[in-house]
């Protein structure tokens, strides 16, 4: 479905990313981990367009993206949901949300498309009046998560979703990233927390110092000595 072939990025003469080459299969929850500082929220700007690419390749169901402009990606199925969260604050929860469905593909059955994030978020319901700025940081992740799927995206981008939450809210959003997998969505989920992100996805990447430096199943990662000693402590 994605395929990210050889990318090298750069800020000036920095360079933040070398050679780096991931895939994303259909329907699956693939995952890409490291420490802080590592290139992970730099390679999935790299692939929606907010960062250019240095060198390498990026297409998405075979559709080279190199040369479309970011505000079109999402319009081809693509939809990232940020770190951090970066909801509009002075609007409310409904207004946020119908943001999220400004492509043309979407925009006549937008109606339709709220229930539907209602419907898996129905504490945003409850919600729908308030602004964004009122609600607390798990309904801010609920908001943001709601808002990109709100393009009917292939493929969706998750950065750092666990970031700032109680490990209870935390669990509670996993849940929430399967259910909308299990509806046909891929996902590409960024953590910091390896644990985590084993936990959920079926494959992953390692990434460090702007270098892949290992690829497998989960399970397999989750059990490999240089991940145990560098990221869980063991």
């Amino acid at each position: 479905m994605l395929e990210v072939k050889n990318l090298q990025v750069f800020y000036g003469d920095a360079q933040a990313l070398w050679d780096v080459s991931i895939r994303v299969r259909p329907k699956e929850i693939c995952t890409l981990v490291g420490a802080n500082g590592a290139g992970k929220t730099t390679l999935l700007k790299a692939i929606c367009g907010l960062v250019p690419v240095g060198t390498g390749s990026v297409s998405l169901l075979e559709k080279d993206l190199n040369a479309v402009p970011a505000n079109e990606r999402v319009s081809l199925g693509l939809s990232m949901v940020p770190e951090g969260r970066k909801i509009f604050t002075g609007m409310t929860v409904e207004e946020n949300l119908k943001i999220g469905a400004y492509v043309n593909k979407v925009w006549n059955h937008r109606e339709d498309l709220l229930e539907q994030n209602y419907a898996l978020f129905p504490r945003l319901r409850e919600r729908r009046r308030q602004l964004g700025g009122t609600l607390s940081g798990g309904e801010r992740q609920m908001l943001a998560i709601a808002r990109a799927l709100m393009s009917e995206p292939d493929l969706l981008f998750l950065d750092e979703p666990s970031l700032g939450l109680s490990p209870k809210f935390v669990e509670h959003v996993m849940e929430i990233v399967r259910s909308i997998n299990e509806q046909g969505v891929t996902i590409l989920l960024v953590e910091q927390n390896i644990n985590i992100a084993l936990g959920v996805a079926q494959r992953g990447y390692v990434l460090e110092s702007g270098r892949i430096v290992m690829q497998d199943s989960a399970d397999v990662l989750l059990a490999n000595p240089h991940v145990k000693e560098a990221y869980l402590g063991m």
